[in-house]
């Protein structure tokens, strides 16, 4: 019997150093902006005759006032939560790529077509009160990958963001990080839109006709836990698993079944074609009896992904020809 491990991690033990940073990043953007308003009351409230004035003169005594509010306006470069990380760079693994190298041939231009679409994610719990616990508590609830459907709008696996109303911090493809929470959830297809703030990126272009045939070469991008961003390549064994799976709270009905050796973390991350075109979304994946992985992989189809996306929000034209159609509808490969 095959077992399915869908990367539901509650320790920090398995994100890299730059997740760590996401959490910790919030509390030295706001205990900077708090230093800064300190300098400026300092600076700039003091009476002429105060001591300050009289040691440093008034155009030194200007010129820090300058300063300070620069500090605090944000003209002077300090670590806000959008500038902490550098530009990521995307190992590629073909260790499951078909004979003929299809994707292989091409990757540096798949990757930085499909690159900007495509996000890291670290998913905090919300107390009781609707506040995040990401500035007392340091840990994550959970880590994983996501895309752009929408202008600020992320798509991702169900049991990543586990639950409406859990705060998101999302990386981009240029280092920075934006900050969101999950809107809505469908445990039963593990499927989750989360909205971040002030964050425009390329969506994604879904792929019209989502079926293909065994053998199709694909590639997805995610993030392992503790290792680089990885575009993997791979194929598509089949379009239908044949049967629904459960795990825990979450699980699908069916899903594209591929040649893929994905690992822990890249669950919600986009599966793609060799035009750049989105096919799905990882969600599991699949080792053996033993916890052997099989070097196989599970996609949410994007007619499962469009139906949910449209019922949930307001879609393009592309994203609602495909809500039309039926994930089992592709012939048997």
């Amino acid at each position: 019997m095959w077992h399915f491990c869908h990367s539901f991690e509650q320790s920090t033990r398995y994100y890299s150093h730059n997740h760590n940073r996401m959490a910790q990043g919030h509390i030295f953007a706001h205990l900077f902006e708090t230093l800064s308003w300190i300098a400026f009351w300092l600076v700039c409230s003091m009476r002429t005759e105060h001591w300050f004035e009289l040691v440093l003169g008034s155009f030194v005594r200007r010129f820090a006032c300058i300063l300070a509010f620069m500090m605090l306006t944000g003209c002077v470069s300090g670590p806000t939560s959008q500038s902490l990380l550098e530009p990521r760079t995307i190992d590629v693994d073909a260790a499951a790529e078909p004979a003929g190298g299809v994707i292989s041939n091409h990757i540096s231009q798949l990757q930085a077509q499909t690159n900007p679409s495509y996000v890291t994610l670290v998913v905090h719990e919300n107390d009781r009160h609707g506040n995040s616990k990401a500035y007392s508590q340091p840990e994550a609830l959970t880590s994983g990958s996501g895309f752009v459907v929408s202008d600020g709008l992320i798509m991702t696996a169900g049991h990543v963001a586990v639950k409406q109303g859990n705060s998101v911090d999302a990386r981009a493809s240029d280092g920075r990080i934006y900050s969101g929470s999950v809107i809505a959830v469908k445990p039963e297809n593990d499927m989750a839109l989360i909205k971040l703030r002030s964050f425009n990126a390329a969506a994604v272009i879904p792929a019209m006709n989502h079926c293909m045939q065994r053998g199709a070469a694909v590639f997805s991008l995610g993030k392992p836990h503790a290792s680089n961003d990885t575009a993997r390549i791979g194929s598509v064994n089949s379009m239908s698993f044949g049967r629904a799976v459960k795990y825990s709270s979450f699980g699908y009905p069916d899903a594209i079944e591929l040649r893929l050796a994905t690992k822990k973390g890249e669950s919600g991350g986009p599966l793609f074609d060799d035009q750049g075109k989105l096919t799905g979304m990882l969600v599991s994946t699949l080792s053996d009896a033993n916890g052997r992985p099989l070097n196989l992989a599970h996609a949410i189809a994007t007619p499962a992904l469009a139906k949910f996306l449209c019922s949930t929000t307001q879609c393009s034209a592309a994203w609602k020809q495909l809500s039309t159609e039926e994930p089992n509808s592709c012939p048997a490969t």
